[in-house]
């Protein structure tokens, strides 16, 4: 035991954070750092006390290795605190009295002057004498107020400090404060003169998790290595210098039933105590997995309750190194058991991964085979793509057993036809099965066989498929019963989504509604966000608002499930992004067009990506950049090229696309593009609305008007309202050609009608006609406001928040809501009163209540407020 402080050990890296977190805590009475073997406790304690310059007085002693004296343990600690160095230290006698020690100690702290004093006695996990922790509690509630105590140890000591912290003079510093940051551990290599790429160090950080020990002896290893990112790669725990270490400072220091447990349990990603006796044969495992985290051995909980617990990677390497070595032939029946754990608590991916383990193939497969489709619902489709790999190379793509399983891999990278010859497989395996097994096989079959005509753009195929499912067979089994409501949950999905894309969409919404009630009783999320994220899409035929909540609301479910960057999202993604752009707020939409791109694999399902497409094109067309527009809409033609049935959106690609053309000033191209178009939707709004554009890109504004003809007086087939806002829109550059402003107001103003319900101001935009706005006198519209945002938009006004701010306490009226968008304006009440046809007594109570919801007091700040609410234009008014 060492009372003197030590010099400081060279190569060393400054670790100014901790050493600011050490001195705050130094500022308590008591400071416990607390931390496995190994962590830099030490080093962190010698670094803070042996720092020039400090106004205190520090102390410093080390506490021998299994130190079962108590006498010597007082006596060199009080030799530590006295200030006199020089007097002859206290002789041993026959009959020490701890508590007098004690005393004696705090005595000679309180005469040792008014200085700051700091006592370290670092490795106390070594003390070893039955009155320890009562002597050593004595001394840390009684110190005075100038004196504190800093204790390292590698576990805590039964001291009983609850007044100290309820008093707030208890420090405690755990394991995770000590780990080295993805920075510091380039440090230590760079001290060690070592030089590895960012992403291999962040490799070796990742594989030691930052633990100090590990970080040097890896360091050590890699001085002179000829393949230093070789050696990151295959480092573990198996490694000679940290498998030495931690034999050494760890495993050996456990008893042999502590030991036999962390051996047997060292196959498991994660462990709990009733596992751990199910591999152990025993009882009580729980209890030793606490008493190992509470003594900083390397395992960890992993749930607040703490009943799962892990390994540290390093230690994990190590236990199973030794657990090969000690016990290699019963590895196999620990495997095996663990799987029948896992299955009989429907972890299949667990139970698979355990009997592969054990080079159980066959129980694997068929295990694999029963659950792939209930894994794949869950969204973990990249799950059973991963087990499917790790089966030997004999049991190949044309195993009967896995035909089902190699489908699923299949259509997860959309190979449409591989997974079509593998499902005629399954098919005939199903039917020699036996009857336990049929039923599970033959849904599962079904549910695949409706994915695969959705993923083709087969849209009849799912309807078709969807009206020929079985009924519920009567006396099904619960497993039977289980599977007939994941089936139902799927083809409402697909049917949903089918209408969707087919733009039958009242019909899609009552069965995405439908499909995400169910998913969510049976417990399968994953279903209910598919269901959720097609959803908005389906409301567009109510109300922009609407489409826009129920996106929202199907990415923060997706979020809470860790999904918001999977596929599955997209069209939620792609639909908002679309719905913010449609009412002009580009910036923002243009941010959820990004994820949603993100999110569509380029090979991934191609009405998703047809509708990403659109949405692309769009954006740049709003902006007035018609050739990257127009690229978005080829590329939205070429993916409905490849499908098997036509999406509804098609014919809006292929009007914009003509119409994109002819502002472009490719006539003879869009005249090639309509020339093409068949007789059946040569007839609908939106291709009639591309003719006129021709005609106005040919300055032929007469032939323009008797193109849109249709569109107006209602007899032409129109599916989306922007059609119909479009098609007033060229009607008044067409009348604007044509020197009749009167008419061509008049079309604005019906366009603004239309426009106002939803806000939208994408048709403005991609038209140009918002320049027809611009003379359009402020007291000539009852738009005022919507007019003001339509000119932020297009001019690049700030309508692009990035997100909504908090809401206020209630929300407006539709009455009151029509007030706030005239209050931007030059009008007065009265006039405002003369706009909305009310009386000037019903414009001052919605002004008021208007004030009162928003909590201010004025007319300019309600705007402002309004503003910020993003329920005005933040532009210009």
């Amino acid at each position: 035991m060492s009372a003197d402080p030590m010099p400081a050990r060279t190569g060393l890296i400054k670790r100014g954070d901790l050493i600011a977190v050490l001195d705050r805590a130094v500022e308590k009475q008591v400071t416990i750092i607390s931390a496995p073997a190994g962590s830099g406790k030490t080093s962190l304690l010698r670094m803070w006390a042996e720092r020039q310059g400090q106004d205190r007085r520090v102390a410093f002693m080390s506490v021998r290795p299994g130190q079962q004296d108590a006498q010597m343990f007082w006596l060199t600690l009080f030799a530590a605190v006295r200030s006199d160095k020089d007097a002859a230290p206290p002789p041993t006698t026959s009959g020490f009295d701890g508590h007098a020690m004690v005393e004696k100690v705090l005595s000679e702290i309180r005469t040792s002057g008014e200085k700051p004093f700091v006592l370290i006695i670092d490795d106390l996990h070594e003390l070893d004498f039955p009155e320890a922790a009562e002597q050593l509690t004595s001394l840390l509630i009684d110190l005075p107020p100038f004196a504190h105590i800093v204790i390292g140890t590698r576990h805590d000591l039964p001291l009983r400090l609850p007044q100290l912290r309820l008093a707030g003079e208890l420090a405690e510093i755990r394991a995770p404060q000590l780990r080295f940051t993805k920075d510091e551990a380039r440090e230590v290599l760079a001290a060690a003169g070592i030089t590895l790429p960012d992403q291999v160090a962040d490799m070796l950080h990742q594989r030691t998790e930052g633990w100090a020990a590990g970080l040097r002896l890896a360091a050590l290893s890699l001085a002179g290595h000829p393949d230093p990112e070789r050696f990151v790669a295959d480092f573990s725990g198996s490694d000679r210098t940290v498998a030495e270490y931690l034999m050494t400072e760890m495993l050996e220091r456990q008893p042999p039933g502590v030991q036999r447990l962390l051996l047997c349990t060292s196959l498991l990603d994660q462990v709990n105590g009733e596992l751990a006796d199910l591999l152990t044969d025993s009882t009580g495992s729980e209890r030793i997995l606490l008493d190992l985290e509470d003594a900083n051995a390397f395992v960890l909980s992993l749930d607040p309750d703490r009943t799962w617990f892990r390994y540290h990677h390093l230690f994990s390497d190590l236990l199973r190194l030794e657990l090969r070595r000690t016990l290699a032939g019963g590895i196999p029946d620990l495997h095996r058991l663990a799987a029948r754990w896992f299955a009989n608590h429907d972890q299949a991916a667990d139970a698979i991964r355990h009997l592969q383990a054990a080079d159980a193939w066959t129980e694997a497969a068929r295990l694999l085979t029963d659950h792939a489709l209930s894994l794949t619902l869950d969204g973990r489709a990249g799950t059973v793509a991963a087990l499917l790999r790790a089966f030997p190379a004999q049991i190949g793509e044309n195993s009967p057993e896995l035909a089902l399983v190699y489908a699923i891999a299949d259509l997860n990278h959309l190979r449409l036809d591989g997974a079509q010859a593998h499902l005629d497989i399954a098919r005939s395996y199903a039917a020699t099965t036996p009857p336990d097994r049929q039923y599970q096989l033959r849904t599962a079959l079904v549910a695949l066989d409706l994915l695969v005509a959705r993923l083709g753009g087969n849209l009849d195929g799912v309807f078709q498929q969807v009206g020929e499912l079985p009924s519920p067979v009567v006396g099904q089994s619960n497993a039977d019963i289980a599977f007939a409501s994941d089936l139902r949950a799927v083809a409402l999905l697909n049917l949903g989504v089918a209408e969707a894309w087919s733009l039958r969409l009242a019909d899609s919404e009552e069965h995405l509604l439908e499909g995400a009630k169910l998913a969510r009783d049976i417990g399968r999320p994953y279903i209910e966000v598919a269901c959720r994220a097609h959803l908005g899409f389906a409301s567009t035929v109510h109300s922009v608002a609407l489409a826009r909540q129920r996106c929202e609301e199907a990415i923060t479910l997706a979020a809470e499930h860790g999904w918001d960057t999977e596929p599955v999202i997209a069209p939620a993604q792609a639909t908002l992004a679309g719905i913010l752009i449609w009412t002009g707020e580009f910036d923002h939409g243009q941010q959820w067009l990004e994820r949603a791109r993100n999110a569509t694999d380029s090979e991934g399902e191609p009405g998703i990506r047809l509708l990403v497409h659109l949405i692309s094109a769009i954006l740049p067309a709003a902006r007035g950049r018609h050739r990257e527009a127009l690229a978005e809409f080829v590329a939205a033609a070429q993916v409905q090229a490849r499908m098997a049935g036509e999406h509804a959106l098609t014919p809006q690609v292929t009007a914009w696309t003509i119409s994109t053309q002819a502002r472009l000033g490719m006539i003879d191209q869009a005249r090639t593009t309509l020339a093409a178009v068949d007789d059946r939707r040569a007839t609908t709004g939106v291709i009639r609305n591309a003719a006129a554009a021709v005609r106005l890109a040919e300055r032929d504004p007469t032939g323009a008007r008797c193109e849109l003809q249709t569109v107006l007086d209602g007899s032409a087939r129109v599916n989306l309202h922007l059609t119909l806002v479009e098609a007033h829109l060229l009607d008044a550059l067409a009348c604007r050609e044509l020197g009749d402003e009167r008419a061509a107001r008049a079309a604005v103003e019906q366009a603004l009608n239309l426009a106002e319900p939803d806000r939208l101001i994408l048709p403005f935009a991609m038209t140009g006609a918002w320049e027809l706005l611009e003379a359009l006198p402020t007291q000539g519209t009852s738009h005022a406001a919507l007019v003001a945002d339509i000119l932020d938009a297009a001019r690049g006004g700030a309508t692009s928040g990035t997100g909504r701010p908090a809401p206020m306490a209630e929300e407006l009226s539709p009455s009151e809501l029509r007030v706030l968008r005239y209050l931007p304006t030059n009008l007065t009440r009265p006039e405002i009163a003369g706009e909305l046809t009310v009386s000037l007594n019903t414009v001052n109570t919605h002004i008021r209540r208007i004030y009162a919801k928003f909590g201010v007091t004025g007319r300019s700040s309600a705007v402002q407020r309004g503003r910020e609410l993003r329920l005005l234009s933040t532009g210009r008014t």
